[in-house]
C-alpha cells in the first residue's frame, strides 16, 4: 500500500536530547533553539501598522450581515486612543480591566489598549454571567482582581451579573444598552479621546515582565485560580509556533475561529497567531451548538481559512457538513495549509473521516496536528511534527520548552515544564503557587503522558489522562482514564457526545454516556424529535450503545481496559455546577461528584437507562 500524499506545508522538524536521572525522572530539551521575540505582543502591531496598514486585521459581520474589517493602521490608531484613555483611570495590576464580553471588535481593541498602556485585564467566561444564575465566578474575579473598570459589549445582557457583582463605586463601559441601577461611560467616548504624546514612551517602557493578562483556570478542583499572563510567554510562544509552522511566516494566517477570547486556545494561541504574523482573524460568531453552529458553517461557506484550529467537538460536527456539502468543501480546502486540535482527545475514526474528505477534495491529505499545553504555559508546549501522527498523540517539547517526565507507574510520567513561556505563578495565591512547581521550578502539568515507543523517545508522546482522573480498581489496577475515554469515543462517535468513567476502588470500570441528541435521533425508532429522558429510554438507541460498547471491548486487554457497565444521561451537564466549561469540554470530576448516588446505582446495577452489556 502506498504510502499518503499530504500538501507541501512548512513545518518544524526537531528532535530533543533525552537525558534519565539517577531518580527516574526523564529531561527532554529540544536540539534546535528557540530563536529572537519581540518584548512586546504588539510590536508586532507597530510593525504590521508601518509595513502594511491597509492590510485586514480583524473582521466581524455587523447588524447587515457584512463583514466590516478594522486594518492594522486603524487599529494602531484606536489602541493608542484607548490606552491614553485608559492611563487616566489609574488602572494597573492591583486595579486591572475585566472583560464581561463576546469576542468582538470592541473587545479586542480595549484589550490591546489595555496591553499598550501596560494595564492587565482579564477576559472572563461569558457564561459565567450569562448562563448561570449565581454569578459565582464573575463574584470571585471582582473579589481577587479588584478590578478598576468593568467592559460589557451588551448592558442590557450583562446588567444582572454587573448588579450582583460589581461595586457602585467601579467604572462600568459599554458599546450598547443600558444599566437602569447606576451610571455607565459610553465605549465611543474612550475612542474619542485623543492619543496622548508620551503614549508610545508608555508602550515602550513595558517589558518582558509586565503582565498581560489575567487568564482563570477552570477550577475543576478548587476555585478558580487567576494566571498571571506576562509579555514574555506571550511572546516566546508565538515564537515557539512560528518555528512549529513556519508556513506561516511565508502565507499571512487567515483564521475564521469563534473559540473564546477567556480561554488561552481563543485569547493567547490563536489571537496571538495573527498579530504576530500579520495575519487576519475572522470572528465567527458560531458555536459547536445544535443552535449556534449554521453560524459556524455560514462563514466557512464565505471565508478561506489558511488553518483551522479548533477543539474536537467542532471538528466532529464539522467532519459531517463536509462529508455532505461539496461547496462548503470546495472553498473550506481552497488554501488550507493546516488542521489544529486541542483541548481534548479527537477520535481517531474522525481524523480518518477527515483525511478521505481531504482526499477526494484535494486529492491529497492536509497535516493534521494536536500537542499538549496549558493555561500556566501560555498555553503551548508540545507539539507533533513528526514521528506518531495520530489520535492521542502529543508529540515533542517544541523548541524552548522543557520537558521533565517523572514517573508515576505503568511506564506512565507527569508532564512538567520550565521555559519562557511558563507563568510566574498564580496571582495573589502564593499558596497554590508554590503548589504548582517542584523543586527545580519546573511546572507540574498534571498530564499523564506515556511513550510511543520508550526505546525510541524521539517518536513521541501519547497523551495518559490527567493524574486526578486516572483510578485503580479494587483489584489494584490501574485505568487511564483518558487512554480509554479516547477508545471509547473513537469507536462510538458520533452517537457519544462525550463519557465519564467511573470506577475508582470498585471491582469494575463504569461509563456515564452523554449522548449527542443530534446524531442520536437517526437510530431511534420514531422520526418524531425527542428530549434527552425520551433519547435515554428509547430501546432502539440504548441497543446501539451497548453494541458499540462491545465493540470497545473487543479491543480490551484486561478488567483496566474492559467497560462492565454503562448507563445513557437523562440530564444534560450543568454549567453552573463546573460540569461543563464553556468550550463545551466535560469536567470528569465534577460529573462523578455531582451524580456520585448515580455512580453507585450503575455499580449495583440499578441506574436508571442503564445498558445491557454482555
Amino acid at each position: 500500500m502506498s504510502e499518503p500524499r499530504y500538501r507541501e506545508t512548512a513545518l518544524g522538524r526537531w528532535s530533543c536530547h533525552v537525558e534519565t536521572a539517577a531518580d527516574g525522572a526523564i529531561y527532554m530539551r529540544p536540539n534546535q533553539g528557540l530563536e529572537a521575540y519581540p518584548e512586546r505582543l504588539l510590536d508586532r502591531l507597530i510593525d504590521g501598522a508601518q509595513a502594511y496598514p491597509d492590510r485586514s486585521l480583524v473582521a466581524r459581520r455587523d447588524a447587515d450581515e457584512a463583514w466590516r474589517h478594522v486594518s492594522y493602521g486603524e487599529m494602531l490608531d484606536r489602541v493608542r486612543r484607548i490606552a491614553s484613555a485608559l492611563r487616566e483611570r489609574d488602572l494597573s495590576a492591583e486595579r486591572p480591566l475585566l472583560i464581561l464580553s463576546e469576542n468582538s471588535i470592541e473587545h479586542l481593541v480595549l484589550a490591546f489598549g489595555a496591553m499598550y498602556a501596560g494595564i492587565p485585564h482579564c477576559p472572563l467566561s461569558p457564561a459565567a454571567s450569562l448562563r448561570s444564575s449565581d454569578y459565582f465566578k464573575v463574584a470571585h474575579a471582582m473579589r481577587l482582581l479588584t478590578p478598576g473598570l468593568v467592559f460589557a459589549d451588551d448592558l442590557n445582557a450583562y446588567a444582572p451579573a454587573i448588579a450582583a457583582t460589581v461595586d457602585a463605586d467601579t467604572e462600568v463601559v459599554g458599546v450598547r444598552g443600558t444599566l437602569e441601577s447606576r451610571a455607565h461611560t459610553d465605549f465611543a467616548e474612550l475612542e474619542r479621546h485623543p492619543a496622548a504624546d508620551d503614549i508610545d514612551e508608555v508602550h515602550a517602557a513595558t517589558g518582558p515582565d509586565t503582565v498581560a493578562k489575567f487568564l482563570f483556570t477552570s477550577g475543576s478542583t478548587s476555585l478558580p485560580k487567576a494566571v498571571t499572563t506576562t509579555q514574555r510567554m506571550l511572546c516566546s510562544n508565538q515564537q515557539m509556533l512560528l518555528q512549529t509552522f513556519p508556513f506561516m511566516a511565508e502565507t499571512p494566517p487567515v483564521l475564521v475561529d469563534w473559540l473564546p477570547w477567556n480561554h488561552t486556545f481563543g485569547g493567547s494561541h490563536n489571537v496571538g497567531i495573527v498579530v504576530y504574523n500579520g495575519g487576519t482573524l475572522y470572528i465567527d460568531e458560531g458555536k459547536p451548538t445544535p443552535a449556534l453552529f449554521g453560524e459556524t458553517l455560514r462563514n466557512l461557506r464565505e471565508i478561506s481559512p489558511t488553518l483551522y484550529l479548533n477543539v474536537p467537538g467542532c471538528w466532529e460536527k464539522l467532519t459531517r457538513a463536509l462529508e455532505t456539502e461539496p461547496d462548503l468543501r470546495r472553498v473550506f480546502y481552497k488554501r488550507l495549509e493546516l488542521k489544529f486540535f486541542a483541548a481534548a482527545g479527537l477520535a481517531q475514526s474522525v481524523w480518518d473521516r477527515l483525511d478521505a474528505i481531504a482526499e477526494q477534495e484535494c486529492g491529497e491529505r492536509i497535516p493534521f496536528m494536536s500537542g499538549l499545553g496549558a493555561t500556566e504555559t501560555a498555553p503551548s508546549a508540545m507539539f507533533t511534527t513528526g514521528g506518531d501522527l495520530r489520535a492521542g498523540a502529543v508529540g515533542l517539547p517544541c523548541p524552548g520548552s522543557t520537558l521533565k517526565l517523572v514517573p508515576i507507574e505503568d511506564q506512565r510520567y507527569e508532564a512538567r515544564f520550565a521555559g519562557p513561556h511558563v507563568m510566574p505563578g498564580y496571582w495573589r495565591n502564593a499558596d497554590k503557587s508554590a503548589e504548582a512547581f517542584d523543586d527545580e521550578q519546573f511546572y507540574s502539568s498534571g498530564d499523564a503522558l506515556e511513550f510511543a515507543d520508550p526505546h525510541v523517545p524521539n517518536r513521541g508522546l501519547f497523551f495518559a489522562g490527567r493524574i486526578a482522573e486516572n483510578f485503580k480498581l479494587s483489584s489494584g489496577s490501574f485505568v487511564a482514564t483518558g487512554a480509554l475515554r479516547g477508545r471509547v469515543l473513537g469507536v462510538a462517535a458520533p452517537y457519544f457526545q462525550d463519557v465519564v468513567i467511573t470506577g475508582a476502588d470498585r471491582a469494575d470500570i463504569g461509563l456515564l454516556i452523554f449522548a449527542d441528541a443530534q446524531a442520536c435521533q437517526e437510530l431511534a425508532d420514531t422520526r418524531q424529535a425527542m428530549n434527552e429522558e425520551q433519547l435515554a429510554a428509547c430501546a432502539s438507541i440504548q441497543r446501539h450503545f451497548a453494541e458499540l460498547i462491545a465493540q470497545v471491548n473487543r479491543q480490551a486487554t484486561g478488567s483496566a481496559t474492559r467497560i462492565a457497565r454503562a448507563c445513557i444521561l437523562a440530564e444534560p451537564p450543568s454549567f453552573d455546577a463546573q460540569e461543563v466549561t464553556d468550550k463545551g469540554s466535560i469536567n470528569q470530576r465534577r460529573v462523578l461528584a455531582r451524580r456520585a448516588e448515580l455512580v453507585d446505582a450503575l455499580h449495583e446495577d440499578s441506574a436508571p437507562h442503564q445498558l445491557s452489556i454482555d
